[in-house]
């Protein structure tokens, strides 16, 4: 069976709802954050070197990275493409780009957004803050949220076409667009001036498989 080394509040929620879908079963083995610096605990070094989450156990295979997770479950479970396009398509063709830009395009600002906000509001001495509030302000006026606004629009102009990533069917492109998309919606700007993924991110959120993986993982605080 499958075991799920589900850090909270994190990236790895997607590896429950992509098994759900699949309607494969499997074990939730939950890990909580410091509450000091909401890292994750030291277990999971016991399951992966790096110690971040997701990760996934398959009898004596365990393979970390969403994307790497995503394709393997897809290739172990989903014989019959239910949540992949056929090879050679060009649905696959964006099936892939989309895998791929949710880690590589579109977290790398969300992500720097969400360190500069810390930096913004750290407890620093009196007289540095100023400097220290300058700098952040700059560098996220300047550069990050310049660039989650060009990639939103790019977001939005892509589904005007077809109601889903890789084109028409609902696909695990999705489900991996599934965390920039609701953190961006939570603190980076993801409005209604974006109707498109506003509606796309309530049409995931009403899938039943979402919701049965929201209950076997427990809060997902970046939906607050």
């Amino acid at each position: 069976m499958i075991t799920v080394h589900h850090l909270e509040n994190s990236r790895s929620q997607r590896v429950l709802w992509l098994l759900e879908e699949l309607g494969t079963p499997y074990e939730v083995r939950l890990y909580k954050r410091n509450p000091k610096t909401q890292l994750a605990p030291p277990g999971l070094k016991q399951v992966h070197p790096l110690g971040k989450s997701p990760v996934i156990s398959d009898g004596s295979v365990t393979v970390a990275e969403t994307g790497a997770i995503v394709e393997y479950l897809l290739d172990r479970f989903d014989a019959d493409g239910h949540l992949r396009p056929p090879p050679g398509s060009e649905e696959r063709r964006r099936f892939t780009y989309w895998l791929h830009f949710a880690e590589g395009s579109a977290m790398p600002p969300l992500l720097m957004k969400l360190v500069f906000d810390k930096v913004r509001t750290a407890p620093v001495p009196f007289f540095v803050k100023p400097i220290v509030k300058a700098i952040a302000n700059r560098v996220t006026d300047a550069f990050i949220a310049p660039n989650i606004a060009s990639q939103l629009a790019f977001m939005e102009a892509e589904l005007a076409p077809r109601p889903w990533f890789a084109g028409a069917q609902f696909s695990a492109a999705d489900i991996q667009m599934s965390f920039p998309l609701e953190a961006a919606q939570a603190r980076a700007g993801l409005d209604a001036r974006y109707p498109r993924l506003t509606d796309w991110i309530a049409r995931i959120h009403a899938r039943a498989a979402y919701e049965r993986a929201l209950e076997r993982g427990g809060p997902y605080r970046i939906l607050d």
